[in-house]
């Protein structure tokens, strides 16, 4: 029996004879089903209209599909003792790009943002001896393909190694998370934000929303806990959620200007 990936956010579904009835994460008010419908898309149908790129993204390796899927994701490999670790994810894996990741070290673990880029999570866990799949508990409910790697890991940090640190900062989803890259940006530290804190076009700035696509901001409280749970980190680059949307330089800086910006905009009086 095939697996369903919903068409809209990519997620993927346990394998059945026919597609699920909807995709609870993309009727969430955070998300949305397509306009044209609940659409869903069988793993080889996926393969056959889109495949895999490898791009440079600030001195990391990523990989989306293309032609641009679901929300456009893209995935992160960051290299740390022992293999890689893949910062979110994308909805498919072919043998080709397994065999790439495979000759670039293979994969240690996968660590997710949240929910909107769960994609196929287990398919690139189980190519890789079931490395583990690193999202925080809170999210659980939204877990569309249940897979005995998933790691659901609670309270407001974890360590995956010496360099790699998750961290809880809330908002966007209760378990929302941002990764901790003490080797990054040539040793001065990078954090890997998904759209947790969305980095600005003009790459000088983050923002923050509930909804991207139905444009719900983030309160104040919610922007304070997220820059309270940034603030003991040290980094001078971010890694934004889609190809070239990173702050190269002065990223601490700017994430803390963009805090302040945001809370004197939704709080001034008219």
């Amino acid at each position: 029996m095939p697996f369903w990936s919903c068409e809209q956010c990519g997620a993927q579904f346990p394998d059945s004879a026919a597609p699920p009835s909807s995709c609870p994460i993309c009727e969430d008010e955070r998300q949305y089903v397509n306009w044209k419908g609940q659409a869903w898309l069988t793993r080889e149908e996926l393969a056959q209209r889109h495949k895999l790129v490898w791009r440079d993204d600030l001195g990391l390796a990523g990989i989306a599909l293309e032609p641009s899927f679901a929300i456009g994701q893209r995935a992160l490999l960051v290299p740390d003792r022992g293999g890689l670790v893949m910062w979110d994810c994308v909805p498919l894996a072919t043998p080709e790009a397994i065999a790439h990741v495979g000759s670039l070290g293979g994969l240690k673990a996968i660590a997710i943002s949240h929910p909107h880029y769960y994609g196929a999570v287990a398919d690139w866990s189980a190519a890789f001896g079931d490395a583990p799949v690193y999202l925080h508990g809170a999210d659980a409910q939204w877990v569309t393909r249940p897979y005995p790697s998933i790691v659901p890991w609670r309270g407001d940090s974890h360590r995956i190694s010496d360099d790699l640190l998750l961290v809880r900062a809330g908002g966007h989803f209760a378990g929302a998370t941002v990764l901790h890259w003490r080797g990054g940006a040539d040793g001065n530290g990078a954090l890997l934000t998904g759209d947790i804190a969305m980095v600005a076009m003009d790459r000088r700035s983050v923002s923050f929303m509930y909804s991207y696509p139905n444009y719900i901001p983030l309160d104040a409280a919610a922007v304070r806990r997220i820059a309270r749970a940034v603030e003991p980190l040290a980094f001078d680059r971010i890694y934004g959620a889609w190809w070239d949307k990173n702050i190269a330089s002065g990223a601490k800086a700017a994430f803390d200007r963009s805090v302040r910006r945001y809370i004197a905009a939704i709080s001034a009086s008219s």
